[in-house]
Protein backbone atom coordinates (compact mmCIF):
# COMPACT_ATOMS: atom_id res chain seq x y z
CA UNK A 1 0.00 0.00 0.00
CA UNK A 2 1.11 3.43 -1.07
CA UNK A 3 1.24 6.42 1.64
CA UNK A 4 -1.17 8.91 0.25
CA UNK A 5 -2.13 12.42 1.63
CA UNK A 6 -5.53 13.33 1.77
CA UNK A 7 -4.81 17.17 1.36
CA UNK A 8 -3.28 15.98 -2.17
CA UNK A 9 -6.49 13.86 -2.99
CA UNK A 10 -8.55 16.81 -2.33
CA UNK A 11 -6.44 19.20 -4.44
CA UNK A 12 -6.70 16.22 -7.45
CA UNK A 13 -10.13 15.12 -6.52
CA UNK A 14 -12.22 17.64 -4.79
CA UNK A 15 -15.81 17.23 -6.61
CA UNK A 16 -15.46 13.09 -5.79
CA UNK A 17 -14.40 13.49 -1.98
CA UNK A 18 -16.49 13.98 0.78
CA UNK A 19 -14.77 14.99 3.95
CA UNK A 20 -15.79 13.15 7.33
CA UNK A 21 -16.05 16.21 9.75
CA UNK A 22 -14.81 14.40 12.97
CA UNK A 23 -11.73 14.79 15.19
CA UNK A 24 -9.45 12.03 15.43
CA UNK A 25 -6.89 10.47 17.73
CA UNK A 26 -4.50 8.66 15.40
CA UNK A 27 -2.60 5.15 16.83
CA UNK A 28 -0.10 3.22 14.71
CA UNK A 29 3.36 3.59 12.72
CA UNK A 30 1.15 3.50 9.37
CA UNK A 31 0.97 7.12 7.99
CA UNK A 32 -2.16 6.66 6.12
CA UNK A 33 -4.29 3.97 5.01
CA UNK A 34 -7.12 3.73 1.99
CA UNK A 35 -9.37 1.04 0.93
CA UNK A 36 -13.08 0.10 0.39
CA UNK A 37 -15.17 -0.01 3.62
CA UNK A 38 -17.01 -2.30 5.65
CA UNK A 39 -19.18 -1.28 8.31
CA UNK A 40 -20.21 -2.09 11.56
CA UNK A 41 -23.02 -0.59 14.13
CA UNK A 42 -22.69 -1.23 17.66
CA UNK A 43 -22.59 0.16 20.79
CA UNK A 44 -20.49 -0.38 23.93
CA UNK A 45 -19.64 -4.12 22.50
CA UNK A 46 -16.94 -5.46 20.28
CA UNK A 47 -17.98 -9.07 20.00
CA UNK A 48 -19.20 -8.14 16.14
CA UNK A 49 -15.76 -5.92 15.59
CA UNK A 50 -13.12 -9.14 16.60
CA UNK A 51 -15.72 -11.33 14.70
CA UNK A 52 -15.03 -9.44 12.18
CA UNK A 53 -11.57 -8.62 12.22
CA UNK A 54 -10.84 -12.03 12.04
CA UNK A 55 -12.33 -12.59 8.46
CA UNK A 56 -10.26 -11.77 5.62
CA UNK A 57 -9.72 -7.98 5.48
CA UNK A 58 -8.35 -8.08 1.72
CA UNK A 59 -7.65 -4.45 1.99
CA UNK A 60 -10.82 -3.14 3.47
CA UNK A 61 -10.83 -0.20 6.17
CA UNK A 62 -13.49 -1.09 9.01
CA UNK A 63 -15.55 1.73 9.96
CA UNK A 64 -17.16 0.82 13.39
CA UNK A 65 -19.75 3.06 14.41
CA UNK A 66 -19.99 2.90 18.07
CA UNK A 67 -22.23 6.37 18.46
CA UNK A 68 -19.55 8.35 19.55
CA UNK A 69 -19.26 6.46 23.25
CA UNK A 70 -15.97 6.34 24.68
CA UNK A 71 -17.49 4.90 28.07
CA UNK A 72 -15.98 2.02 26.71
CA UNK A 73 -13.23 0.40 24.16
CA UNK A 74 -14.33 -1.16 20.55
CA UNK A 75 -10.75 -1.85 20.12
CA UNK A 76 -7.62 -2.47 21.43
CA UNK A 77 -4.05 -3.73 20.94
CA UNK A 78 -5.43 -7.57 20.30
CA UNK A 79 -8.02 -6.67 17.80
CA UNK A 80 -5.82 -4.57 16.03
CA UNK A 81 -3.46 -7.24 15.67
CA UNK A 82 -6.30 -9.52 14.06
CA UNK A 83 -7.19 -6.66 11.96
CA UNK A 84 -3.54 -6.44 10.61
CA UNK A 85 -2.57 -10.17 10.39
CA UNK A 86 -6.55 -10.67 8.52
CA UNK A 87 -5.47 -8.12 5.53
CA UNK A 88 -7.45 -5.53 7.44
CA UNK A 89 -5.84 -2.04 5.79
CA UNK A 90 -7.04 0.19 9.10
CA UNK A 91 -9.64 0.66 11.25
CA UNK A 92 -11.82 3.51 11.90
CA UNK A 93 -14.00 3.71 15.13
CA UNK A 94 -16.84 6.41 15.71
CA UNK A 95 -15.87 5.48 19.51
CA UNK A 96 -13.00 4.53 22.26
CA UNK A 97 -10.13 2.39 21.67
CA UNK A 98 -7.72 1.41 24.87
CA UNK A 99 -4.03 -0.20 24.63
CA UNK A 100 -3.11 3.09 22.75
CA UNK A 101 0.76 2.75 23.74
CA UNK A 102 0.69 -0.65 21.87
CA UNK A 103 -1.46 0.22 19.00
CA UNK A 104 1.41 2.94 18.39
CA UNK A 105 3.92 0.47 17.85
CA UNK A 106 1.98 -1.42 15.01
CA UNK A 107 2.50 -1.21 11.16
CA UNK A 108 -1.31 -0.53 11.15
CA UNK A 109 -3.65 2.42 11.40
CA UNK A 110 -6.50 3.14 13.83
CA UNK A 111 -8.67 6.32 14.69
CA UNK A 112 -10.89 6.82 17.12
CA UNK A 113 -13.17 9.33 19.34
CA UNK A 114 -11.23 9.27 21.67
CA UNK A 115 -9.90 6.55 24.95
CA UNK A 116 -11.06 4.52 27.40
CA UNK A 117 -9.42 1.94 29.36
CA UNK A 118 -12.63 0.28 30.22
CA UNK A 119 -13.40 -3.26 28.16
CA UNK A 120 -17.00 -3.69 26.13
CA UNK A 121 -19.57 -6.20 26.39
CA UNK A 122 -19.48 -9.09 24.11
CA UNK A 123 -22.94 -10.35 22.86
CA UNK A 124 -22.69 -9.85 19.27
CA UNK A 125 -25.23 -7.23 19.29
CA UNK A 126 -24.98 -4.83 16.37
CA UNK A 127 -25.35 -4.64 12.44
CA UNK A 128 -23.21 -5.55 10.00
CA UNK A 129 -22.49 -3.88 6.35
CA UNK A 130 -25.50 -1.26 6.58
CA UNK A 131 -24.68 2.82 5.77
CA UNK A 132 -23.29 4.81 9.05
CA UNK A 133 -23.30 8.43 9.68
CA UNK A 134 -20.88 10.26 11.40
CA UNK A 135 -19.14 13.57 11.03
CA UNK A 136 -21.31 14.64 8.43
CA UNK A 137 -20.62 12.09 6.21
CA UNK A 138 -22.08 8.65 4.91
CA UNK A 139 -20.08 5.37 5.23
CA UNK A 140 -21.43 2.73 2.78
CA UNK A 141 -19.83 -0.42 2.34
CA UNK A 142 -17.97 -1.56 -0.98
CA UNK A 143 -17.12 2.92 -1.30
CA UNK A 144 -13.55 3.71 -0.64
CA UNK A 145 -12.18 5.41 2.08
CA UNK A 146 -8.84 7.45 2.90
CA UNK A 147 -7.12 8.71 6.60
CA UNK A 148 -4.01 10.37 7.09
CA UNK A 149 -3.25 12.92 9.69
CA UNK A 150 -5.13 15.24 7.99
CA UNK A 151 -8.27 13.58 8.27
CA UNK A 152 -10.94 11.12 6.61
CA UNK A 153 -12.38 10.82 2.93
CA UNK A 154 -14.52 9.37 1.37
CA UNK A 155 -15.13 8.74 -2.26
CA UNK A 156 -17.63 6.41 -4.17
CA UNK A 157 -15.00 4.53 -6.19
CA UNK A 158 -11.23 4.07 -5.87
CA UNK A 159 -9.21 7.12 -6.46
CA UNK A 160 -6.20 5.56 -8.31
Amino acid sequence: MRDIKTADLVDDYEDKVRFCDATWQRFGRRASAYGPISTLKVFEDNALVKQTLSEPGEGRILVVDGGGSTRTALVGDVLAEIGRASGWAGIIVNGAIRDGEALDGMDFLVFSRGRSPIKSTKTAAGHRDLRVTFGQADFIPGQWVYMDADGVLISEHALF
